[in-house]
């Protein structure tokens, strides 16, 4: 036998042991009990706790095997009146019954054990019976209960102070206040679990709390938060080794990435998550991980595909009695009917989702249904019942404060009044949808979160230097009284020093000062370039040809441009939050600015080129520097000239350098030179060069910007060369 064989053989021989080892001591525990049993006919107290201990031992593995225990155990407890073991009796047929998923049998026991646990005043025990109910109640969907009774539970561990287990309660309150569509609730208990988790050091449970704070931020369409937390989960669980943690962090991440519509790298994090939960056989998990992979492929309009993963992930859940899970997967391949166009089997599936909601009072299903039912009547025309179903989904939308969803019903509110005639709902509607649509990409958020979170940091350094300020001043005070005492030679020593010490902290101090104006800088540039990004005049230009566009009733057409137009708001508002975006989302951006200026009257012919060696998604680059350029060849180059304008964006990696060029064939910056007297850069180009100048610092490789007049190669217009500050990060297959 070779050598590596051999060791597969002993450690196979190892593990066989260890699996054996672990059967007898079971065994033995098991005998040892029974024979504890036999030996003592006595009937006492000892007898109750052993007949409990046998069916504690066997609840999970034959649970029948247990009730025959309990039973006799809760008969001679009450016969000799031991009420600690009759509680224990009660508290172990609740786990039996939870164990068979018989909820409200458990909560039964549990209320009777925690009534006798009250009676010989056993705190903690009842702190426990009030926290196993809550769990109960929760999986039972009926979560305002369950709320109430973790509270409970919660009040009493502090009272005793026993909060080892008061954490996960608090992740449970704020699942059910998740569960009811209450994210502001939710968000504040799954905080305060976060923070009892930091100081118990309790990392698994630690790695859940970011988990559910991402989903919180991504329901709220805060996805640079959500991305943060969702990391610090996987970071988390892969330093613990948990498989489960990790696979919910890849999950939860694929979701961040369907947001921002990189589709290719969702999928890659949907399967692998896949992958953990096929292994950790979590069969709850493994449906979810489907469904997501099925509205990946929604999105990228493959419906067959879509189709498989949405049935089979409907067919766990209906096995494992996940109502939650069979209502999103309903509605999910609804909507696949839908794009289908097979609107009767949409609506079946919408149907069958809407009972299920109702009955368990599950309200975001709920919505989601009723606003998939109004886009298949509208599809069918008829548009009484789309109002109808959404009415309701206003309704539920508005008490649930869910952006997405008063945006979209409002949307589609709009459209339906529209078509039976009655423009001034119609029109209201539209106003409501702008409202809701403006504030999901609120600029004047963007800034206060940058704002909060500058000032936080700077009153962090700012407190840490009054406790090094108040060390240095004791020490001072300190060392004047050795002082005192001390010879000549030794008082200079100290003087020295001090000096030294001083000269170092004012040199230290004068370091973090110019750092910090630094940062303001930056942040002021950001700041102006955001400003400058969207012109007035752009804007003004563009919602001139909307109205334009609606009085001469081109409704398609207007559509389209008002589409474009909200993505292209969606995408620079978004690219301004991150220091660093990939230069493929950079691109898009720029290629929605173009289509769109274009849109009216194709007045620009403009190409993006793009090297063959340079991947646009391994490069992560500064966001909006080159828009400024393209923008200012629009308004600049082109005067006088009414046809043949022509825009080339060019991209090459050449030599370690990003390079980026923008070509007219307009006038020429000469002739804009001698027509205006005195050639004046945009605001925008100036922020730019201004920009690069500190993102060279920061980005340790030179950032340049060159503005050349084509004369000089015998041709026409202006070219300019941007060499662009990047990350390289290497794309995993």
């Amino acid at each position: 036998m070779s050598y590596p064989n051999s060791r597969f053989f002993y450690l196979l021989l190892l593990l066989l042991f260890l699996f054996i080892g672990s059967i007898q001591a079971q065994n033995f525990k098991r005998d040892s009990l029974k024979n504890e049993l036999n030996n003592n006919i006595k009937k006492d107290s000892n007898r109750v706790k052993t007949l409990n201990d046998l069916a504690f031992y066997y609840y999970k593995k034959n649970p029948t095997q247990a009730l025959t225990y309990v039973k006799e155990a809760k008969r001679l407890a009450a016969e000799i009146e031991f009420i600690k073991g009759q509680a224990r009796s009660f508290f172990i047929n609740g786990l039996i019954e939870s164990k068979k998923s018989n909820y409200n049998e458990s909560i039964n026991y549990y209320n009777e054990a925690l009534l006798l646990y009250e009676k010989i005043n056993r705190k903690n025990k009842v702190s426990e019976c009030y926290a196993k109910i809550g769990f109960m109640f929760f999986y039972n969907y009926e979560f305002n209960n369950a709320i109430l009774n973790f509270k409970r539970s919660i009040a009493i561990d502090n009272q005793i102070r026993n909060t080892n287990k008061t954490a996960i309660k608090l992740k449970y309150i704020g699942h059910s206040f998740f569960d009811t569509g209450k994210y502001n609730e939710a968000l504040l208990y799954y905080n305060k679990a976060k923070s009892l988790n930091i100081k118990l050091n309790n990392e698994l449970e630690l790695s859940n709390c970011y988990l559910s704070i991402g989903s919180i931020f991504l329901k709220k369409a805060n996805y640079p938060f959500a991305l943060k937390n969702y990391n610090k989960s996987l970071e988390t669980s892969e330093k613990i080794k948990d498989s489960l943690g990790v696979s919910k962090a890849l999950n939860n991440l694929g979701l961040v990435y369907k947001n921002y519509e990189n589709y290719d790298k969702a999928i890659e994090n949907y399967k692998k998550s896949l992958e953990y939960q096929r292994k950790i056989g979590n069969k709850k998990n493994i449906s979810k991980a489907l469904n997501n992979i099925g509205v990946i492929y929604i999105n990228k309009k493959d419906y067959k595909t879509a189709l498989n993963y949405h049935k089979e992930a409907l067919l766990i859940s209906e096995e494992i009695n996940d109502k939650i899970g069979q209502t999103r997967y309903l509605n999910n391949i609804g909507r696949v009917y839908g794009e289908l166009k097979n609107e009767i089997k949409a609506i079946r599936c919408f149907e069958k989702a809407e009972v299920i909601s109702l009955k368990f009072g599950y309200q975001l299903g709920l919505c989601n249904s009723y606003y998939r039912m109004t886009i298949s009547y509208i599809n069918q025309k008829k548009y009484k019942k789309a109002l109808f179903y959404a009415l309701k989904g206003k309704n539920i939308s508005n008490k649930l404060r869910i952006l997405y969803f008063q945006k979209d019903i409002y949307e589609l509110l709009s459209v339906i009044y529209n078509n039976i005639g009655d423009y001034k709902r119609a029109f209201k509607s539209h106003k409501k949808f702008k409202i809701f649509n403006d504030s999901l990409f609120n600029k004047e958020n963007i800034q206060k979160i940058t704002q909060l979170e500058y000032e936080y940091k700077y009153k962090d350094e700012l407190a840490s230097a009054e406790k090094r300020e108040l060390k240095l001043t004791k020490r001072v005070r300190s060392t004047s009284q050795d002082l005192e005492n001390s010879k000549h030679n030794l008082l200079l020593g100290v003087i020295a020093f001090l000096v030294t010490i001083l000269t170092l902290g004012g040199v230290i101090f004068f370091l973090r000062i110019r750092n910090e104006k630094s940062k303001i800088q930056n942040i002021v540039i950001e700041q102006k370039l955001l400003r400058s990004q969207m012109t007035p005049h752009f804007i003004f230009n563009s919602l001139s040809v909307l109205q334009g566009m609606i009085l001469n009733k081109e409704q398609k057409k207007s559509i389209s441009y008002l589409s474009k137009f909200s993505k292209l708001l969606r995408i620079i508002l978004e690219n301004s939050r991150d220091k660093t975006v990939l230069l493929s989302q950079e691109l898009t951006a720029i290629e929605n600015y173009l289509t769109l200026q274009n849109l009216e009257n194709e007045t620009y012919n403009y190409t993006i080129s793009i090297n063959d060696t340079l991947n646009t998604s391994e490069f992560k680059i500064p966001p909006m520097l080159i828009q400024p350029f393209i923008e200012n060849a629009i308004e600049h180059a082109f005067i006088n000239q009414s046809e043949n304008k022509t825009i080339a964006i060019n991209l090459e990696f050449l030599n370690k350098e990003l390079i980026c060029k923008i070509i007219d064939n307009g006038i020429g910056i000469s002739s804009q030179t001698e027509n205006n007297n005195q050639y004046k850069k945009s605001l925008s180009t100036a922020i730019t060069s201004e920009r690069l100048k500190i993102l060279s610092k920061y980005f340790k490789m030179k950032g340049t910007v060159t503005l050349e007049d084509r004369s000089k190669y015998n041709k026409k217009g202006t070219q300019v060369i941007l060499k662009i500050p990047y990350i390289k990060e290497r794309v995993s297959n």
